[in-house]
């Protein structure tokens, strides 16, 4: 029986495989040791990949924080809000560029083209935000960065892989093009719709620069600008310390708690949709 031959090409493919795996997860472990392991350890630079001297005082102090119990709950409404409103957007968009008939369709199509190359900067945007009145209000968060062009193309190019006998068809059973949309083309696309709500959900969550050039009251800060100013002010960990009524916590066990605690809810969504994500990601990309 001829044994099997050792493809060298595999072995360096899975070799390299594992080293992006562990770039990835090694720093998040570090980070997680570190977040319940001793003020000491942690001060001292010990802790490296296993929690040195266990406590959940850094955990403890964020769950009694009501100013981050605040930012997370905004969060949460922001990137469900955000995710909602460019979903909605996106598919309106998209699904008439799918039409060869639609009048000034290709101008439409460069006009979105231009903005992944171009944009008018930040002033001119922040300019533009505060002359809406929307300066130190949620929607300043929401609706700026609402639609994205790059997730309108990959949403168009899968409309355009459905075959269009489907859509003749139910225009001959006397359909309208908001029936067809609701009722043939979205049950058709859950792979790229999920895709897209990972996109935008993920992008919102993380993001904070535009929550520190738009807002100033802290009841409304999500919970990547309080995490922000908390790795970057040592006030501010004493603040929340204090305020939780936890002394026995260090900065520098509060910080690595806190990117932990904004980091794994996001982690609990992908799941749900990890299975639709390469499907949608492949169909948007290849397909038209």
């Amino acid at each position: 029986m001829a044994k099997a031959r050792i493809d060298p090409v595999d072995w360096i493919i899975k070799l390299l495989i594992t080293v992006l795996v562990l770039v990835c997860v090694l720093p998040f472990l570090h980070v997680f040791s570190a977040s319940v392991s001793s003020n000491a350890a942690v001060m001292a630079r010990n802790v490296k990949l296993l929690p040195i001297g266990f406590n959940l005082y850094g955990y403890l102090t964020i769950l009694r924080d009501q100013s981050m119990i605040r930012s997370l709950y905004m969060t949460v409404y922001y990137t469900a809000a955000f995710t909602a409103v460019g979903m909605v957007l996106t598919i309106l968009a998209a699904y008439p560029l799918t039409k060869r008939n639609l009048l000034g369709r290709n101008v439409f199509l460069m006009v979105f083209v231009i903005t992944l190359y171009f944009s008018a900067g930040l002033i001119p945007e922040y300019l533009l935000v505060h002359s809406l009145g929307l300066i130190n209000t949620p929607w300043s968060i929401i609706l700026p960065l609402a639609l994205s062009p790059y997730n309108l193309i990959l949403m168009k190019t899968s409309f355009q892989s459905i075959p269009e006998s489907l859509e003749e068809s139910a225009f001959i059973d006397g359909c309208t093009h908001f029936q067809i949309l609701l009722r043939i083309v979205l049950p058709l696309s859950k792979p790229i719709l999920a895709t897209l709500v990972l996109f935008y959900a993920v992008g919102r969550w993380n993001a904070y620069q535009d929550a520190l050039f738009y807002l100033t009251k802290s009841s409304l800060y999500p919970l990547q600008l309080k995490l922000y100013n908390l790795v970057n002010s040592y006030g501010e960990a004493e603040q929340i310390a204090q305020e939780a009524g936890v002394v026995h916590v260090a900065q520098e066990v509060l910080r690595p708690a806190s990117i932990v605690f904004a980091t794994v809810p996001i982690l609990l969504v992908y799941p749900f949709v990890q299975r639709y994500f390469v499907k949608g990601v492949m169909i948007g990309a290849v397909k038209g």
